[in-house]
């Protein structure tokens, strides 16, 4: 069992007339966890089937294979394969394998030809074929739903249900992982450590592992798997966004099933270009606790892009010196 609220968008998604009962909801949720699974979401069962059967079968193959799309081949994009403990959370390697994919985006894109950190083509590997196909047919299926949430963030905030759209995410920026944690029985090295998203949106599907640890009123409690559901989180930036009132919460992740594990984070973030602000309609509270970094998300002023950039580059400091040199 879950103390996290569980929240039924069938409602949400089928009526014409947005649901106020789903906008209390998740206005409850983002207060009080800043977490929430989804329920009768749209997304094709089938196709989140293949999407971890295909994802298995990439990460069974011998290193040298996953290597030949590791993410120093994609250049600034910020795409493709990383093996573990190459990706960093606070410092500290992960126990975690991953590929990085985004918003397919071909060489004559205005973005890619202005050589754009974090925005190019993804890179997928010859085998499993069917790999490419389902990965960019999943993306697309999450943005649709990033864009139906958002609507309902708006609203419990009680902003009209574009507000978003109209100011952030009309063309949001989207990243896609999947994470694969190796099976250990060790309490030693966590899967990811304790950390908070930056951006606006996490939509995670989960395996039938487990592992995922949410800090709940400064205690540690599970995020179980719960079949054809997914977990959403608010990000750095929307807690920035509403001034506080929304907060970004810690999680971690800690895989002791003696199995492996897959994750699948979605995000849906701001535009690049957006200029991060708060809502000004909203009292701030952001002075009224202390983040888990000790650290301000409110001293940040100017586009997402600066944001994003910055933090990227202390998780991939390759990244980083590729981004200031300029490559593609």
């Amino acid at each position: 069992m879950t103390e996290l609220p569980v929240i039924d968008l069938k409602d949400f998604l089928n009526q014409s007339k947005l649901s106020s009962k789903v906008a209390t909801e998740i206005r409850e949720a983002c207060i009080q966890y800043g977490f929430f699974y989804i329920r009768n979401h749209g997304i094709d069962e089938t196709l989140q089937e293949q999407l971890e059967t295909i994802s298995r079968e990439f990460f069974a193959l011998p290193l040298s294979e996953k290597m030949k799309i590791h993410m120093s081949l994609g250049g600034s994009a910020w795409r493709g394969y990383f093996p573990i403990g190459e990706e960093l959370t606070s410092g500290q390697p992960d126990l975690k394998e991953g590929l990085y994919f985004g918003e397919e985006l071909t060489a004559d894109h205005p973005l890619v030809k202005a050589k754009t950190p974090l925005h190019g083509s993804n890179l997928f590997p010859n085998y499993p074929e069917a790999l490419q196909t389902t990965v960019l047919n999943y993306i697309q299926a999450m943005t649709k739903l990033g864009h139906q949430l958002m609507e309902a963030v708006s609203l419990s905030l009680g902003l009209a249900p574009n507000y978003f759209n109209q100011n952030y995410t009309s063309h949001p920026f989207t990243l896609f992982r999947i994470f694969h944690y190796p099976a250990t029985n060790s309490r030693q090295q966590w899967g990811v450590g304790e950390h908070t998203d930056y951006g606006v949106l996490t939509i995670l599907k989960q395996d039938d592992i487990g592992g995922l640890q949410v800090k709940s009123n400064n205690l540690w409690v599970e995020a179980p798997p719960i079949p054809n559901t997914f977990v959403c989180n608010i990000g750095d930036m929307l807690e920035r966004i509403t001034g506080g009132l929304y907060l970004s919460t810690p999680h971690r992740v800690l895989n002791t099933s003696g199995k492996s594990r897959l994750s699948f984070p979605f995000f849906f973030d701001p535009n690049f270009k957006a200029k991060v602000a708060t809502i000004p309609s909203l009292p701030k509270t952001s002075a009224d606790y202390q983040r888990w970094d000790h650290k301000s998300v409110y001293d940040f002023e100017g586009n997402y892009e600066e944001y994003i950039l910055e933090k990227v580059s202390k998780v991939f400091p390759e990244l980083d010196r590729r981004v200031k040199k300029k490559e593609d």
